[in-house]
This record gives structure tokens, sequence and C-alpha cells, in this order.
């Protein structure tokens, strides 16, 4: 399986987000899935390359070219895709993932996430999970704001069927298999 993963190029202020980087990391390795993730060797998104390339696993990178320019992609990874701008990106990350999983980062993992989610709703990904790791209430605001979209008759509950905020990396790994 492809794991989709958006996440940070900052590790972050809780070492909590970047032990969690490492565990996933690992599991996608010991269990024989393929990471797809932005291709950077900074921060969170590194730390969670690393542990799946340790672990002998397949990491795809997809970067647009811009990023690579500056330098800021791993050279080790399994496939590089350089895509022309950020959305080609996100594109390419969709059509190759069969799950997906946003861990805590910035604007721009909101950004990638939330193009997911929309496109979840509209049935575009064929019933595959959409998760937000919702590590120390990370995601608690985003969740009550879907939740205000809903109440306010902006988005249907059924839409949202394959959106989930698991807490625990137990939770994620379950909502994966």
């Amino acid at each position: 399986m492809k794991i989709a993963v958006y996440l940070g190029s900052n590790c972050g202020q809780d070492v909590l987000f970047q032990k969690a980087a490492a565990e996933l990391g690992d599991w996608i390795a010991e269990n024989h899935h393929t990471l797809v993730y932005g291709g950077a060797g900074l921060g969170l998104m590194d730390i969670l390359a690393q542990h799946v390339l340790q672990g002998n696993g397949k990491v795809i990178g997809v970067m647009p070219q811009f990023m690579l320019n500056a330098g800021r992609n791993r050279t080790d990874l399994s496939e590089l895709i350089v895509t022309e701008d950020m959305s080609s990106r996100k594109k390419k990350m969709m059509e190759l993932g069969d799950a997906y999983l946003a861990m805590p980062g910035g604007p721009g993992t909101l950004e990638e996430i939330s193009e997911v989610i929309s496109s979840s709703r509209l049935g575009l990904l064929q019933d595959r999970p959409c998760m937000c790791f919702n590590l120390h209430g990370y995601y608690d605001l985003l969740k009550e704001m879907l939740q205000q979209m809903q109440t306010a008759g902006f988005a249907a509950e059924s839409e949202m069927e394959h959106v989930f905020f698991p807490s625990t990396m137990a939770e994620v790994i379950s909502l994966i298999k």
C-alpha cells in the first residue's frame, strides 16, 4: 500500500511529533508499505523518510522543481518525482496514495490535507481513508471547523465518512489496515 503523508518541514516544538514521525516510518517499513511524501530532507519530513529507508522500505518523494533547485530534497530516496509546481505535486501525491495522513505541520500541510479532504468529500478518492493525526489535539480546531460546516449545512455527514482524526499510532494503523 502507498501511504501519502503530509507533514512539516520543521520539527515543531513538541518532541512527540518527532517520535511519532519515527514510529510511523518504522511501521511503514516493517509492514512493506511505500511512503509517498514531499521529498524533503528537513524537519519531520526528513525523520519520517529516514526511518522508512533505515528499515529498507520504499520512499517516493514528490517535489516541485523550485524546491529541488533550492536543494531541499533527500538524495537517497527510492524514487523522486519532480513536478512543475505545488499544484502538480498535490495532484501527483493524491494519484499515488492509497491512504492519506496529515501529521502536524504548517500552512502547507493544512493546504495539502484540505485538498485531500475536499476530494474525498466529492468521492474522487474511491473510499480511501483521509486522516489527520491528532497528536496532543493538534487538529482539534480543524475537526471542529469541519463539524461546524456540517452543522451549518455546508457539508453532509455522509460526505465526511472517510475523514478521520486518530489520536494514537494504533488508531492510524487500524484505519490503514
